[in-house]
């Protein structure tokens, strides 16, 4: 959520800004700033209230020691009315700062000054680009071929388990799966994640803090008897774990990782290209978060982006990385670079981690703070990163490696599988 104080003094440059996500912000700023100043008077007449109040208390006070109880009845009526007043303005405080929160909720993050204008994905800038990305030939076959080929995932099992875009992963797939898990565990631990085994249902002021309500809920998950949301990253319970919480600056930078499976509706996806591991309901991932000082959380979101392109580098994969534009970055998101493998059999790419700086936005919800060396508090910034979705990066190594004589295991995973080739 946006800082209210920059409203105030800048509305102009939000609305501008906003406009970089096209989102048209003119309304809900000047509703915004006209609740504030109706609050703000709201409150300047409480606060008269209350100290009139307690001025009349000591004056009853001193008319009953000298004997004036009339003068000091009509006093006490007098302070009635003002608690019935003090009542009313409390509740039209109350009433506005809810409205002006809900109406707070609907601005999304302002764009880093390095975001492009832009409408999709087809504006997005391509910033670095690695390994060969021609295509493997007319007789490649795509992975969801390949694994029936193999008999390593099975999607008609899980479909008749639960439902579409609930694979089944089977003997050397299992096993494969389970090996970049691990894989990128270690990685993160040895380059000095925290490990954290997260729950994988939150509450809502879980799901609020983070900015997946009230944004995206309908592409979550909800569990209506509990109340509860599955998540659709781990990124969701890490970062709460730091929910209204007061750090020292020493505590910086503060880094996280976790290991879970993500549950996403992808409500309005259909139409798209879901086939096979491309776009699932339940896929696993493992993620990356950093609570940061303001002053480099642009530097670390530089150090995470090369981290991912790490773990492509040594799994041998063709990637690039992306820029996003303002009509492809999240609502959340003060600048995001996505990184691509190419899928040589299905000859495109694909997505396989958003690597994102929130600045103080999602902190703002959390109320996550820390006190600088002035003493004063200030708002952390909050940076999060897939290292990396696994369905994705499935597909493309059975696809890019696959052989005559089966599909080979990238040999940073070996020690993982305990196998060199799916065959």
């Amino acid at each position: 959520m946006l800082q209210i104080q920059l409203l105030r003094e800048n509305p102009e440059k939000v609305i501008e800004r906003l406009k970089i996500k096209n989102f048209d912000a003119e309304n809900i700023v000047n509703e915004v700033l006209t609740l504030d100043i109706e609050i703000r008077g709201a409150k300047k007449r409480l606060d008269e209230n209350l100290a009139e109040q307690n001025k009349m208390a000591k004056e009853i006070g001193m008319l009953f020691k000298t004997g004036k109880a009339a003068e000091a009845a009509v006093v006490k009526e007098k302070t009635a009315v003002m608690k019935s007043e003090e009542k009313e303005l409390q509740a039209t405080v109350d009433a506005k700062t809810d409205e002006l929160n809900r109406k707070m909720v609907l601005l999304p993050n302002m764009p880093h000054t390095s975001v492009a204008p832009g409408k999709g994905a087809e504006d997005n800038e391509i910033v670095y680009s690695e390994g060969d990305a021609s295509d493997l030939g007319d007789d490649a076959l795509p992975h969801w071929e390949l694994v029936k080929k193999y008999d390593i995932i099975d999607f008609e099992l899980g479909t008749k388990i639960t439902g579409a875009g609930f694979p089944v992963y089977k003997g050397k797939g299992a096993k494969m799966q389970r090996a970049l898990i691990n894989f990128f565990l270690d990685s993160a631990t040895e380059a000095g994640y925290e490990e954290t085994q997260p729950p994988y249902v939150v509450n809502e002021a879980s799901a609020y803090a983070t900015g997946q309500l009230p944004d995206k809920e309908g592409q979550m998950y909800y569990v209506n008897e509990d109340n509860l949301y599955l998540i659709p990253t781990a990124e969701v319970p890490i970062t709460n774990i730091f929910r209204d919480m007061i750090l020292k600056e020493t505590d910086f930078p503060i880094k996280r990782c976790a290991y879970s499976a993500c549950f996403r509706r992808e409500a309005g996806s259909y139409g798209k290209d879901v086939r096979g591991l491309n776009r699932l309901h339940q896929f696993d991932k493992v993620e990356m978060v950093q609570i940061e000082h303001p002053d480099r959380s642009y530097e670390t979101l530089e150090q995470m982006k090369q981290y991912g392109m790490s773990l492509l580098q040594r799994l041998g994969l063709p990637f690039r990385v992306l820029r996003l534009c303002g009509g492809d970055i999240s609502f959340t998101s003060a600048l995001t670079y996505d990184l691509e493998v190419y899928s040589k059999a299905q000859r495109k790419w694909l997505e396989v981690s958003s690597i994102s700086n929130f600045e103080s936005y999602q902190a703002n919800r959390l109320k996550l703070r820390f006190k600088d060396g002035n003493g004063k508090t200030r708002l952390a910034h909050t940076l999060n990163g897939s290292a990396l979705a696994l369905p994705r990066i499935m597909a493309s190594i059975i696809e890019n490696y696959q052989t005559k004589d089966g599909i080979v295991v990238p040999e940073v995973l070996r020690k993982y599988t305990g196998f060199d080739i799916i065959d």
